[in-house]
């Protein structure tokens, strides 16, 4: 069984920071690329940040600058640490995982997490 688990969100001012943290557990072999998505009501899901088993980002646009992603391989973890936060980043953030289950798979499989919210206000 896998699990997904994220921490931290919360209520922050504009041009605070805040941090969240996603950490697998359970049977897996690897954690392939990790990714933290966005979401408002009635929005479409917006990739945040992507970092590869091998640490490489990529970072959208509307937050490039001010959140960067890290991993720990060790712990299967990804953090996400948001500076500079406005207003427009107010928002249910998702932790998204690309697992390998066994050693003789090729094919990923992708699990949410259960998200966190974010909510940057005066």
């Amino acid at each position: 069984q896998v699990e997904v688990v994220q921490s931290g969100g919360g209520l922050v001012q504009p041009g605070g920071s805040l941090r969240l943290s996603c950490a697998v557990s359970g049977s897996i072999f690897r954690v392939d690329t990790m990714q933290w998505y966005r979401q408002n009501p009635g929005k479409l899901r917006e990739m945040v940040a992507s970092i590869t088993f091998d640490g490489s980002t990529n970072i959208g646009d509307s937050v490039r600058g001010r959140f960067t992603a890290s991993r720990d391989n060790a712990k299967n973890t990804i953090d996400l640490q948001m500076n500079s936060l406005k207003p427009e980043d107010s928002a249910d953030y998702y932790c998204l995982v690309h697992l390998l289950l066994t050693s003789s798979q090729s094919k990923t499989y992708a699990y949410w997490g259960q998200g966190t919210q974010v909510s940057v206000s005066s």
